[in-house]
């Protein structure tokens, strides 16, 4: 019996393999800061992969060079009093999480702030489409990224039949004069969708379903999806072609590579806003005051956390 892997089998762990460093490098951003990651990079990572994808210490160094422009973004949209609306649209597992969760990464939340609305409950399904999104659009000095948006009419309303089919018409009449609307009271508006393959998007569901921290990102909502693909290609051709103005049109982020995807959108984003660096005051630590008649008490051992590790 032979025991020799077929390409699909060698491709599928690969693509395991992948997933996992992914995971392992998302930890590595999240954690160390840019001088040690820089060290880390040069005595571990590989600098060449095969097939063509990025080079983890090019990604890395790439990755961390436009979130440093991100933080000059964020401060020329407080200091400009902008108002910046991103919205992330794409089908199930095609990365959106992923590049929100970068450009976010060093951001303050307070400026630069994730929607990501529940199903809409029975009052909201009352009210007029767009109003329980509007309460979430920015002030000025703020930055809003949708994780998906008022476009879930066009896309899981129409294909899981949420929505009516005059309600689904309303919403094409509507969504034009809504963004023109927008961006007339001085709105920022960015669309982008990510797009994905059919085979990749059933390797991503396939690793998810086997890998219990992520389980959890699967609903039978993306179960269904992944059955009704052709019926979601149909709303998305449809979405794409009623609502791309010149006003707000649509931009594709081809994001079968992960990686390429999210160096390829955020560097897109920034070129999408003007700025400039913001000259900030010399920061100075003030001098501690010491009051000699000051005693700290000591904490009682019984509100300790105990030292497990």
């Amino acid at each position: 019996m032979s025991t020799e892997k077929t390409p699909q089998q060698q491709d599928y762990e690969s693509r395991v393999y992948d997933e996992m460093l992914d995971g392992f490098d998302e930890e590595l951003e999240m954690e160390i800061d840019d001088d040690r990651m820089n060290a880390l990079i040069a005595d571990v990572v590989n600098s060449e992969v095969e097939g063509g994808g990025l080079s983890r210490s090019f990604y890395f160094k790439e990755l961390f060079r436009l979130q440093g422009e991100l933080v000059k973004l964020q401060d020329w949209v407080v200091h400009k009093k902008l108002k910046v609306v991103v919205l992330f649209e794409g089908r199930d597992a095609a990365g959106k999480g992923g590049v929100i969760k970068r450009i976010t990464q060093r951001l303050n939340p307070r400026v630069c702030r994730i929607a990501a609305l529940p199903a809409p409950s029975e009052r909201e399904r009352s009210q007029w489409y767009f109003q329980r999104y509007v309460s979430h659009l920015p002030a000025g000095g703020e930055i809003v990224l949708f994780d998906r948006s008022w476009y879930n009419r066009a896309g899981v309303e129409k294909v899981m039949g949420f929505c009516t089919d005059d309600e689904y018409e309303e919403f094409f009449r509507t969504v034009p004069e809504f963004e023109k609307m927008l961006i007339r009271s001085g709105i920022i508006l960015i669309k982008y969708w990510f797009s994905i393959t059919d085979d990749e998007q059933n390797l991503r569901f396939t690793m998810r379903i086997h890998d219990p921290l992520k389980q959890w990102k699967l609903s039978p909502m993306d179960m269904e999806s992944r059955r009704r693909w052709e019926q979601y290609t149909t709303a998305k051709e449809t979405m794409l072609e009623r609502t791309h103005i010149p006003e707000a049109p649509w931009w594709i982020v081809e994001a079968v590579d992960k990686k390429r995807a999210r160096l390829n959108c955020i560097h897109h984003l920034l070129s999408q806003i003007p700025y400039a660096e913001v000259e900030r005051e010399p920061v100075v630590l003030p001098d501690r005051v010491h009051n000699p008649d000051y005693l700290r008490h000591p904490v009682p051992k019984e509100m300790i956390v105990p030292a497990i590790y």
